[in-house]
C-alpha cells in the first residue's frame, strides 16, 4: 500500500449555507471514484477537519458524475456574518479535503 492525497485522485468544489459547508469530490476516474467510495467516509471527513467541523457529517453519492458530497455541519463558527473565523464561507474546504491522505493499493493507476 502506499499513502496518496486526495488530490491525485480527485477535484473538488465547496462552498457554504448558513453554519455548514458543502465539499463536493469529484474522481478522475471510475476506478478512482469506487475507492473514494470505499475509504472517503463521513466519519474519516469528520475526523479530517476535527480542529472545525463540531457537527455531524453527511455524505451523498452522485455516482454519474463520480462524485461524492459532503455536508459537514456546524463548521463556520456561526457563518459568514456570525463568525470570526477566516474562512466563515467555506471556499477552501474543498482544498483541504485534497489534502486528506488515504492508502491505495500500490498497484493503483494515479493521475
Amino acid at each position: 500500500m502506499m499513502r496518496v492525497s486526495l488530490s491525485r485522485l480527485a477535484h473538488a468544489r465547496s462552498g457554504d449555507k448558513g453554519d455548514g459547508s458543502n465539499i463536493g469530490l469529484i474522481a478522475y476516474t471510475e476506478k478512482g471514484y469506487q475507492l473514494l467510495r470505499e475509504t472517503v467516509t463521513p466519519e474519516a471527513v469528520k475526523a479530517h477537519f476535527s480542529a472545525i467541523c463540531k457537527g455531524s457529517v453527511d455524505r451523498y453519492e452522485v455516482p454519474n458524475l463520480r462524485a461524492l458530497n459532503f455536508i459537514l455541519h456546524d463548521s463556520l463558527g456561526g457563518g459568514g456574518t456570525e463568525s470570526v473565523i477566516s474562512d466563515a464561507q467555506g471556499k477552501t474546504h474543498g482544498q483541504g479535503l485534497l489534502l486528506m491522505e488515504i492508502d491505495v493499493p500500490d498497484d493503483f493507476e494515479l493521475e
